[in-house]
C-alpha cells in the first residue's frame, strides 16, 4: 500500500530508536533512523515520499524547530512528535503549529503504527494530488507547443504527459516534418531530467567513419587526427536525454554497440577499455517501419525492442486536416512578429486550398508557406490549390466541413444548440456530422 514510501525517525535515544524501527518494520514499513534534526534535514526534500517521526527533546536542534523547518519546505509533509510525560501542553501547541499528531511516552507499537499509517495515507493522497496538478500544468504547456485540437493530437499530448517523467525509452514514428524532435524536447522538458542536457544526433547526417567517435567519444591518439580526448554524445547526455533521429540510418555494427550501452548502462570511448557509467533516457525517431526492417535484416530486432518501450505516433497533416487553420494562424502570428509585419487574414478560398492540399512536408512545409505568406509571397498557396486537384472533390469538401464544424464547436464550448445556431444547421444533422467526424466530447 505504501510501496516506495518511508518513515524517517529522529530519536537520540538508541534504545527508543531501535524499538520504533523494529515496530514499523514488522508492519512492512520502510524506515530510516537518525539521531539528530540536522541529519534529518539532509534526507528530506520537498516532495519527500513519506512521513517524519521525531522526539521533541533532541540534542542540538529540537523537534519543534525541526518541524517548523520541514513544513517551511513542504507544508503538506506530516510530522509526528514524540513527547514525554508532562509535555502535553507543548504537544498541543505543536498541533496548532502544524504537527500531524503526537505520541506520548511510553507508547505501544500498535499506537505508533496506527498514527504513522494514517499519516502515510494522508501523505500518499497529497502526493497524488500534486502529481495530478503537475500533469494538468504539463498538458497546458504541451497544448501551446504541440498545437491541434484533433483527437490524434489530444491523445498524443495525453501520452506525453503520462510517460514524460518516467525513464522508459521512447520510439517516435512520423513522416518527415511532423515534429518528431519537438515531441522529444517536450518529453525532456517536462521530465525530472529537464535541468540536464538534451543531446540530439541525426543518425543519417554524418559519415559512418565519424559516427562512432561522435556517439561514443574517443581518447587522445585513439586514431589518426585524434589530438585530444572527446566526450561522446551518449556520455554528454548523462543524467539527461539522448535523441537519436533517423535511427533507421544507424549502421548495423554501431547498432550492436548501442544495444550493449543500453543493456549495461556504460560506455567506452574509442581507444579506452574503461567503462564509464551513464544514465540517459534514449528517445529515438524514425519514418520507417523498424519492425519490418528487423525482419529483413536491415535493423536489429533486439535493438528495436529495447528502444520501443513506449511508442508515439505523429499523424501527418492530411490525417488531421482540422488542425491546419489553427496551425497556419499560429505560424502567421509567429512570422509577423519575427519579420515585424502585420498578420495577414486568410480569404475563404485560401483556407479551402490549405485544407485541400496534402502537405507532403507536413508541419514544416506549412510553417514555410506561412512565412512566405507574411512576406507577401503568395504563390505557394495558389500552387497548393492547383495541387489540390489531385485530391478527390468529396475528400476536399469533407476536410473543409470537418475543420469548420470543429472550430465552431470549440468556440461554442461544446454546445450542440449554440453550434447549430451559429452554423445554421439542424441539431440532428449537426449531431450526425459530429459523430461522423469523431468530434463529440465525452
Amino acid at each position: 500500500m505504501f510501496d516506495g514510501m518511508q518513515v524517517v525517525i529522529v530519536e537520540d535515544d538508541p534504545v527508543v530508536l531501535m524499538g520504533c524501527e523494529q515496530a514499523l518494520a514488522l508492519e512492512g514499513l520502510q524506515t530510516t533512523g537518525v539521531a539528530s534534526a540536522e541529519q534529518a534535514l539532509t534526507l528530506i526534500e520537498p516532495g519527500f515520499a513519506g512521513v517524519v517521526v521525531s522526539d521533541i527533546h533532541l540534542h542540538g536542534q529540537d523537534g519543534m524547530a525541526l518541524m517548523r523547518q520541514l513544513r517551511a519546505r513542504d507544508a503538506d509533509l506530516p510530522v509526528i512528535l514524540i513527547t514525554g510525560h508532562g509535555d502535553v501542553s507543548l504537544a498541543v501547541q505543536a498541533m496548532k503549529d502544524g504537527a500531524y499528531d503526537f505520541i506520548e511516552k511510553p507508547f505501544s507499537p500498535e499506537r505508533l503504527h496506527d498514527v504513522v499509517s494514517r499519516a502515510m495515507e494522508q501523505r500518499r493522497l497529497s502526493l497524488e494530488v500534486q502529481s495530478l496538478r503537475r500533469q494538468l500544468e504539463d498538458r497546458n504547456s504541451l497544448a501551446s507547443r504541440l498545437i491541434g485540437r484533433s483527437p490524434a493530437m489530444e491523445n498524443l499530448r495525453r501520452m506525453i504527459a503520462d510517460v514524460a517523467d518516467t525513464s522508459a525509452n521512447v520510439l517516435i514514428h512520423g513522416e518527415t516534418g511532423t515534429g518528431k524532435e519537438l515531441v522529444a524536447r517536450c518529453l525532456h522538458d517536462i521530465s525530472r531530467r529537464q535541468s540536464r542536457n538534451f543531446v540530439a544526433l541525426n543518425c543519417g547526417g554524418m559519415a559512418e567513419s565519424l559516427f562512432e567517435s561522435e556517439i561514443f567519444g574517443h581518447e587522445a591518439h585513439a586514431f589518426t587526427g585524434a589530438s585530444k580526448r572527446r566526450i561522446g554524445r551518449i556520455e554528454y547526455a548523462d543524467g539527461g536525454t539522448l535523441f537519436l533521429d533517423e535511427i533507421e540510418s544507424m549502421p548495423l555494427p554501431l547498432q550492436i554497440k548501442l544495444l550493449r550501452v543500453l543493456q549495461e548502462r556504460t560506455v567506452e570511448r574509442l581507444g579506452s577499455n574503461t567503462p564509464i557509467p551513464v544514465d540517459c533516457r534514449v528517445i529515438s525517431a524514425t519514418k520507417s517501419d523498424l519492425k519490418a526492417m528487423g525482419g529483413s535484416g536491415h535493423f536489429r530486432s533486439d535493438l528495436y525492442y529495447r528502444l520501443n518501450v513506449v511508442s508515439l505516433h505523429l499523424p501527418p497533416l492530411r490525417e488531421r486536416r482540422e488542425d491546419i487553420p489553427l496551425l497556419f494562424e499560429y505560424f502567421l502570428m509567429q512570422s509577423a512578429t519575427r519579420f515585424d509585419r502585420p498578420t495577414p487574414q486568410l480569404e475563404a478560398h485560401e483556407q479551402a486550398s490549405l485544407l485541400a492540399y496534402d502537405w507532403p512536408g507536413n508541419v514544416r512545409e506549412l510553417r514555410n508557406v506561412a512565412e512566405r505568406y507574411v512576406l507577401g509571397i503568395r504563390t505557394p498557396l495558389s500552387e497548393a490549390a492547383h495541387l489540390s486537384q489531385a485530391l478527390p472533390l468529396a475528400e476536399t469538401v469533407e476536410a473543409f466541413e470537418r475543420a469548420l464544424i470543429a472550430e465552431e464547436y470549440r468556440r461554442q464550448g461544446g454546445s450542440l444548440s449554440r453550434t447549430s445556431e451559429a452554423l445554421k444547421v439542424a441539431k440532428t444533422t449537426l449531431f450526425d456530422k459530429l459523430k461522423k467526424y469523431g468530434l463529440q466530447q465525452g
